[in-house]
């Protein structure tokens, strides 16, 4: 196929050239006065005739290593970098457009002399390849900087506010220390109250038990104050998972559900909440944390109010209601004394101090 295209464009050249050909030689006008208009046709087609067929002939003879020639070009070109063809192919076409320029300007020769602008244009588009593969590390440094010069900066992405949802079980509400704690201001984002929550909280306020009838009212209250009184975020969350049953299970699964925390002072629910991956805010763990520091060898003032569960001990409160174990301070229940702090226990259910006594004296 490639060789019938050489051959096709062999006999087109060739029979431009013989046209051509015909101008130089044969085409005056002293023969054409001579022999007339047909006898000039005759001649125009003979030399283009001609000029066709040897055409023909020449890339019949040469096309063989035409095409080899043009399958090492390819092949070779594939071969060179992508850089140094962008750069060859840009000086090229600068060398092109400067001959194009300049041939309005090249005189009008007859003859041999017509060949000038075809070599013009090859000499200085050869010679802009050479001048663009040479330059191509400034040619690759002016396009880039051509490129961030019109590059428009990209508008930086807002901050997006992610409130981090608290999430509420019954004991922290009934235990009513988080309305002072959001009173404070410490508490972030939203405090998400479960309606699995409510109906048990509900459940406590309208049980027989004294005891618990009053706690589960204490635990409305506070959900009442939380809401009226303070500056807080609050979200009762209708959802329910109903194929779990225990309510501490759907609050694992709706703290994972809301990338949230979960707001307890239950130990059993901190445990489960830490084996499955869950964050928790323990509010005992708060108030431990600020609780005044005592450390073993302090010396306290105490009072002794009631008996241990082990034989002879005592048992004390802070201010805070830290409790404090006297050891040997069972004979002194309803005294002032002086102890001597020997160690201090610090768990999630809360803090306890032990102790033994230094200094006695009468409760006034």
């Amino acid at each position: 196929m490639v060789k019938r295209i050489l051959q096709l464009i062999g006999i087109l050249f060739g029979g431009i050239a013989g046209s051509q050909a015909y101008g130089w030689f044969g085409g005056g006008s002293a023969n054409l006065a001579a022999y007339g208009i047909m006898t000039s046709s005759y001649g125009y087609y003979t030399y283009v005739a001609i000029g066709a067929l040897g055409g023909y002939m020449l890339m019949a003879a040469f096309s063989g290593r035409i095409i080899g020639w043009i399958g090492e070009g390819a092949r070779r070109t594939a071969e060179l970098p992508t850089a140094d063809l962008l750069s060859g192919a840009a000086g090229l076409t600068m060398g092109l457009a400067l001959s194009a320029l300049l041939y309005p300007a090249l005189p009008d020769l007859k003859g041999v002399g017509a060949l000038l602008p075809v070599v013009v244009t090859f000499t200085l588009g050869l010679l802009g390849l050479n001048v663009g593969l040479r330059k191509k590390e400034e040619l690759e440094a002016g396009v880039a900087s051509l490129l961030q010069k019109r590059q428009e900066p990209e508008p930086q992405a807002e901050p997006v506010n992610f409130e981090e949802h608290k999430i509420m079980d019954t004991s922290v509400i009934i235990d009513g220390r988080i309305a002072d704690i959001c009173k404070t201001g410490f508490i972030e984002g939203t405090l998400v109250i479960p309606e699995f929550v409510l109906e048990e909280l509900q459940h406590i306020a309208d049980s027989s038990d004294l005891l618990k009838r009053n706690r589960g009212r204490r635990g409305l209250d506070i959900l009442n104050k939380i809401q009226k009184e303070l500056d807080v975020k609050v979200l009762i969350y209708e959802g329910d998972f109903e194929e779990i049953g225990e309510v501490d299970s759907k609050l694992v699964k709706l703290a994972k559900v809301l990338r949230g925390k979960v707001l307890t002072n239950d130990f059993n629910l901190n445990k489960v909440c830490e084996l499955q991956g869950v964050s928790v805010l323990n509010i005992n763990d708060l108030a431990n944390a600020v609780k005044p520091v005592v450390l073993p060898g302090e010396e306290i003032i105490v009072q002794v109010i009631k008996d241990g569960k082990e034989h002879g001990q005592g048992v004390a409160y802070l201010d805070d209601g830290t409790m404090i174990v006297v050891e040997g301070g069972r004979d002194y229940i309803g005294m002032t004394m002086e102890v001597l702090v020997t160690s201090v226990l610090q768990t999630s259910a809360g803090r306890m101090i032990f102790a033994k006594p230094k200094l006695l004296e009468k409760a006034l």
